[in-house]
């Protein structure tokens, strides 16, 4: 690689995202108090970007604008210029994501905001490009106007800003009421199955046209509405919503059929064009989701899918130390001597690759048939590429094919006169045939940090309930190595709280940034979760002693008790403008909503009682939006009905590592009942 023309403070960061940065021709700042006084000193506008290091359109942006050197000078003029990583500081991307949504409608990464020297936002969006199109206004072209503005209009725009902060204010508060009750769980799961019920898409499932995203937490209020209406028809439908979108994801283009493993979304109806970023919190919740699927239907397909996602994190997003990478990139280089990265290279795939990896003929199908051809019919490769010119913006996937199963098993066979099982064991030679092309492509990298905490508890989540409900020992071991490296580099022993991120340095040692960042909300909950799964899963009284020690932690720094439910963020940073409650399940569970079933673990496993009464009054502060669009909130829903059901208790006796005890624990784990939680005698 070239020496760097220039270089900015963000190369003294140990994040992938800002480090990525530090070589701009734009005077970038961390997120911190040097930036704002040098904001309020020379006062001067604020520019803040937000992304994350494996995010392709945050590549494409700084690719057309960041390295820009004519854009860097505009900034550098007007602008103090602050990078964010998101998956660093959360905290700071909801809350100026909060205004974002808010005034445009939308949101997403890179998210582009102008603050003013105190921090108050007045403008925003996420992608822009570098210069005016036909519907898009140019990023230099709002620099420059935004500037103008701050010259000539400067009152007037503080005075908005302010206006705009009192709105947010106003919006983004959730309280409860003393002694309000929490709505009929009834009439939640009712309206939350109605509304997912009217936006499903039959043919295709899932909850929307496009784009479409796995959404999990959708998947698992439906099996739990099933499992409490299983004898009536809405409960036959939730559960065909469920198994049919998760087969449909698995037959797409959104999993990975060579690499293994999920792709990030679908910007398509049918789950085929993928935006091809890899996210651990995706790969964790998919492999719980698809153990369940296999454990309610005893359908192995989804037993092969849950496997294959473990596979891949086993092998593409785990540190040799026991921790898990965040991501893999969206972006890699096409050949090992591409200048260029381009989207989804690693793994797209040319007919005439497939023709020369599968010549070989197959005995006993149509005279001529070629493996290739097997292959290629079954997976829809066609020799012009079978992308839409519509859904390759860039013309990175021209002529390439993103393999998606397009024809059951059966079709597959008539078509070439084999029988059924023959064609499976096929393909499944095929794909491991392909499999070694795999690595002489450059791979794209995982993000070098075992990151973030909560990102972590979600797939040790996944490790844990796979492997209780395949049987899968192995499964088990993973999730207790994971926990093991979150207990030993990301918990702080003497205060008893949880550290957010860390960093692989030189040589693999693990590492820390001078100053830590300490968890949020969201990685208290999430890893509270993981540690009750994994007291489960493994009958380690170990992990459930620390699972409750973190709940005391977590009520401490993040309960209000004054509007009930828990902030997003600990009081006392002065640099953050809203102190929020998260309302919205997404790709992520929200961490009010995961919180209301871990308090009734807790106090079914403790005995602690003063937790099913935060639990309550958590679900009366939603109890607005969970009557009105419970859709948003489904993890919340689904936890409403274990709040009013009360959770049944198995208790296990006899040795834990006994093989009478094992052999029970494997007939409780077979079973689907959402509302309940184990423990040792």
């Amino acid at each position: 690689p070239s020496v760097p023309r220039c270089t900015n403070r963000l190369i003294n960061e140990k994040s992938p995202y800002l480090l990525q940065h530090a070589h701009n021709p734009v005077d970038w700042y961390p997120w911190g108090q040097e930036a704002f006084d040098k904001a309020k000193k020379e006062n001067k506008l604020i520019f803040l970007s937000v992304g994350y290091s494996t995010c392709h359109w945050c590549h494409v942006m700084e690719e057309e604008s960041f390295k820009n050197k004519e854009i860097g000078e505009i900034m550098n003029k007007n602008f103090v210029c602050i990078k964010v990583d998101r998956e660093e500081r959360p905290d700071v991307d909801k809350v100026y994501m909060t205004f974002v949504q808010a005034t445009s409608g939308g949101g997403g990464w890179p998210m582009s905001v102008w603050l003013t020297p105190d921090l108050k936002p007045f403008a925003g969006g996420t992608y822009f490009p570098p210069d005016d199109r036909v519907y898009r206004v140019g990023f230099r072209t709002v620099l420059l106007r935004i500037a103008d503005q701050w010259k000539e209009n400067k009152d007037a725009l503080l005075e908005n800003s302010q206006k705009i902060m009192e709105a947010l204010l106003t919006q983004a508060e959730i309280r409860g009421q003393a002694q309000e009750s929490p709505p009929a769980s009834k009439e939640v799961m009712a309206t939350c199955f109605q509304q997912l019920s009217s936006s499903y898409d039959e043919e295709y499932g899932g909850f929307s046209e496009f784009p479409k995203f796995p959404t999990p937490v959708n998947l698992n209020f439906l099996f739990t509405y099933w499992a409490l209406h299983r004898t009536t028809p809405e409960g036959a439908r939730a559960l065909q919503m469920a198994l049919h979108t998760l087969k449909r994801m698995a037959y797409g283009g959104i999993h990975d059929h060579i690499g293994q493993g999920f792709h990030r979304y679908s910007t398509d109806q049918h789950w085929h064009v993928p935006h091809f970023e890899k996210m651990l919190y995706d790969q964790g919740q998919l492999a719980a989701a698809y153990a369940r699927a296999f454990q309610i239907s005893g359908d192995e397909f989804f037993a092969d899918v849950a496997g294959d996602i473990l596979l891949y994190v086993s092998r593409d997003l785990s540190d040799q130390a026991g921790g898990f990478y965040s991501a893999e990139d969206a972006d890699s280089y096409p050949t090992a001597t591409s200048e260029e990265k381009r989207e989804g290279a690693f793994c797209v795939w040319a007919a005439e690759e497939i023709r020369a990896l599968l010549p070989d003929p197959v005995e006993g199908a149509t005279e001529g048939t070629t493996l290739g051809d097997v292959f290629m019919h079954h997976y829809g490769v066609k020799e012009e590429g079978n992308v839409s010119p519509m859904k390759d913006p860039h013309k990175e996937l021209k002529g390439k094919n993103v393999l998606i199963v397009q024809s059951s098993l059966e079709l597959t066979a008539a078509q070439f006169g084999l029988e059924v099982g023959r064609l499976s064991a096929l393909l499944r030679d095929c794909r491991k045939a392909v499999t070694p092309q795999l690595v002489l492509a450059p791979q794209p990298l995982p993000e070098p940090v075992p990151v973030s905490v909560a990102y972590a508890g979600l797939m040790i989540s996944g490790f844990a309930q796979a492997g209780a409900t395949l049987a899968k020992e192995e499964y088990v071991s993973r999730a207790v190595q994971a926990a093991s490296f979150l207990r030993r580099h990301l918990f702080d022993p003497t205060s008893g709280r949880l550290l957010r991120s860390c960093y692989r340095g030189k040589d693999n040692t693990v590492e820390q940034s001078a100053v830590p960042i300490q968890g949020f909300l969201e990685d208290y909950v999430f890893v509270i979760q993981a540690l009750f799964d994994l007291y489960e899963a493994s009958l380690d009284q170990g992990w459930l002693e620390w699972a409750l020690q973190l709940q005391h932690v977590q009520d401490k720094l993040f309960w209000d008790p004054k509007g009930f439910a828990y902030f997003s963020s600990e009081a006392g940073d002065p640099s953050l403008l809203l102190r929020l409650k998260d309302d919205q399940d997404g790709a992520e569970p929200s961490a009010n909503s995961v919180t209301v079933t871990n308090l009734l673990r807790a106090a079914s496993y403790s005995g602690h009682m003063e937790w099913v009464e935060k639990a309550g009054q958590i679900l009366a502060a939603f109890s607005e939006r969970l009557l009105k669009i419970p859709i948003a909130l489904p993890e919340m829903a689904r936890a409403s009905a274990a709040f009013h059901h009360t959770l049944k208790q198995v208790v296990v006796c006899g040795d834990p590592q006994g093989e009478d005890t094992k052999d029970l624990l494997r007939c409780v784990h077979s079973v689907f009942c959402p509302n309940k939680v184990e423990v040792t005698a």
